[in-house]
């Protein structure tokens, strides 16, 4: 399964032609390199508010609004680009109207026959609570595909255990995070969150991100983080747990992930954290114990 994750730089297209067509570009760069899988950034769609006017597009919840009119097309673009490409598409995230003048961030998932699935964010971040209009999902979900089971975790959802230890119970052994993140500290948060996600689970975990400055948008002003794919770290695999990670002004992390090497390893590891994780729920240890000195 060879796999490709963005370090997607932000513009400021013209219109949503214009948009498309530079995702279209990017996609069709990474499926040069052999790309089955391939994973966009979180608040992809975002870079579209750029067609919206003035004052519109500078105003976060004014530009999610704007944004609606172009969520068929741009359902539609990951549509085309998984059908044409025959590749998997995780079209970053569109924050999508539910009603009531609430919206979800939610990430969906092409398929090379043109079907599309979807993960709403299930934890939102301070930026987002501040909004006043966004609300987490209520579903967490795993996806099969002609390689096996995967999960989508949205950036500050892979800073928690519990989703991707569920998603891997039920059969996931990839774990993608579109992400976007404005400081070094939220970079290095999610970076941390997807290596401790690879090494309690000892599954791949590949992330996302967006890059670069768009002073243009109050959300995607300052764009922070590399584009990585993260690994057990045990024996057959490097010692960082780290199997790629882009380079600063790269547009991608490129790897093949060998899942049947992936589910060998696991009966000859050193270590055996995914099988062990039930250690910790011991009724004599899952609560703690105060003793006086």
């Amino acid at each position: 399964m060879t796999i490709a994750t963005a370090q997607y730089g932000i513009g400021e297209p013209r219109d949503f032609a214009a948009f498309g067509e530079r995702v279209a570009a990017r996609v069709a760069e990474a499926v040069r390199t052999g790309a089955q899988f391939v994973v966009l950034p979180e608040y992809l769609a975002l870079e579209a508010a750029a067609i919206l006017e003035g004052e519109t597009r500078a105003d976060f919840v004014r530009s999610l609004a704007g944004l609606q009119a172009h969520h068929e097309a741009f359902l539609a673009l990951a549509r085309e680009l998984a059908r044409k490409h025959a590749i998997h598409l995780v079209a970053g995230s569109f924050l999508l109207d539910v009603g009531g003048g609430r919206y979800r961030n939610r990430s969906y998932f092409a398929s090379p026959e043109g079907r599309v699935v979807y993960q709403d964010k299930l934890t939102l971040t301070g930026f987002e609570r501040s909004a006043g209009v966004i609300e987490p999902g209520d579903e967490l979900k795993v996806f099969d595909t002609a390689f096996g089971r995967v999960g989508i975790d949205i950036c500050y959802d892979v800073e928690f255990p519990l989703h991707a230890r569920a998603q891997v119970e039920a059969g996931a052994r990839v774990i993608l995070v579109p992400s976007c993140t404005d400081t070094e500290a939220g970079a290095m948060r999610v970076r941390v969150g997807c290596q401790a996600r690879a090494l309690e689970n000892q599954v791949y975990v590949a992330c996302a991100v967006t890059a670069g400055l768009a002073e243009w948008s109050p959300a995607l002003d300052v764009n922070t983080g590399r584009a990585a794919i993260y690994t057990p770290i045990d024996r057959g695999f490097p010692s960082d747990g780290v199997l790629v990670r882009a380079d600063e002004g790269a547009d991608w992390a490129f790897a093949e992930l060998d899942l049947a090497a992936l589910d060998a390893f696991k009966r000859e590891a050193q270590v055996a954290n995914a099988h062990d994780w039930f250690a910790q729920l011991r009724p004599a240890v899952v609560r703690v114990k105060a003793e006086r000195l």
